[in-house]
């Protein structure tokens, strides 16, 4: 079990590197992995939600810690102009959530926090989102605090990098999911499978209550 754990947290440190453009360095350790019945990685030191409001996909304001009443927060950093990562992720969270049960789906809530504040403005993020569920929650602030919020995360924010007549943003890719007490207990890397997403979702909602 404990080489399971090691190797497990290996893929994690590697994929944790991955990035919409490319590579996003000093990424510390997600933290280590426990043996657990999830194909994400179980943290043994949860990250904890900070104190913080941004700004949601209607224009209003939203606390990371009261913002939603459902008790599983399912939170991935992105923006609307990555070129595939960020849509794959999305379209994948979307289908899991198509799948489960209708009371682990009353209990999930999805957050996009955007790496790229400049051009995803609310009504940006909202139109995004509709594509892929329309439930899904789009977040924005100044630059410095969305970066500030993701360190606590695990994730790290990088520059941009020109891309045709625009750019790109640097940002690792996990995503990561907080429980009822705002306690981010499991990080699933870029490559989860829909069918894994599915699986942990109705487990961890599960585990809520």
């Amino acid at each position: 079990m404990r080489s399971a754990a090691r190797t497990l947290l290996a893929a994690v440190a590697a994929l944790v590197l991955a990035a919409c453009a490319g590579s996003a360095a000093d990424v510390r350790p997600v933290g280590s992995a426990s043996a657990s019945s999830y194909d994400g990685v179980e943290l043994t030191e949860p990250y904890t939600m900070p104190e913080a409001v941004l700004t949601d996909s209607n224009g209003a304001k939203f606390d990371l810690r009261t913002g939603s009443d459902k008790p599983v927060l399912i939170v991935f950093f992105g923006y609307t102009n990555c070129p595939d990562i960020c849509k794959t992720t999305m379209a994948d969270l979307a289908s899991a959530l198509n799948r489960v049960s209708p009371e682990t789906r009353a209990k999930v809530q999805v957050l996009l926090i955007s790496v790229d504040p400049d051009r995803d403005t609310p009504e940006v993020l909202k139109d995004y989102l509709a594509r892929f569920d329309p439930t899904f929650i789009g977040l924005t602030a100044p630059l410095e605090q969305v970066r500030s919020i993701a360190t606590t995360m695990g994730v790290v924010v990088e520059g941009t990098t020109k891309s045709g007549n625009g750019y790109e943003v640097t940002h690792s890719t996990q995503v990561i999911g907080f429980d009822a007490a705002r306690k981010g207990r499991l990080v699933w890397t870029q490559g989860t499978s829909i069918g894994s997403f599915k699986n942990d979702f109705e487990k961890f909602a599960a585990a809520q209550g």
